[in-house]
């Protein structure tokens, strides 16, 4: 019997420490990003310390910045999903072209966010 008490303190213990540190997730979230520490940016929930890269190239720079975009877009939706994949909500935009080859190639690093 003290056994099936204490299993059930322990459990009732890790259930209330896991509500307690848990973040809110939205249903187009991997869950993944609960892996990072988060932040209030203005109206948005930012990751911190923590960018995300894309990179793309093309005949002219804004081909190849919308390829980087495109890129940095698609990574993040498939490692937190679509709620922290939309690039407008990102912060701290750095994007980086130089010509190559028969056009240009630019690398991206922003950090992601989610409305609210």
């Amino acid at each position: 019997m003290r056994a099936v008490f204490s299993a059930f303190v322990l459990a009732a213990i890790v259930a209330a420490t896991t509500a307690m540190t848990a973040q809110p997730v939205d249903a187009g979230e991997t869950g993944m990003a609960s892996i990072h520490s988060w932040r209030k940016v203005g109206r948005k929930t930012c990751l911190v310390d923590h960018e995300h890269a894309g990179a793309g190239s093309g005949s002219n720079r804004k081909v190849a910045e919308l390829q980087a975009i495109r890129s940095w877009v698609g990574f993040t939706d498939l490692e937190y999903g679509d709620s922290w994949a939309n690039f407008s909500n990102a912060i701290g935009k750095k994007m980086t072209c130089a010509s190559i080859m028969g056009g240009v190639q630019c690398d991206l690093l922003a950090t992601p966010c989610r409305p609210f």
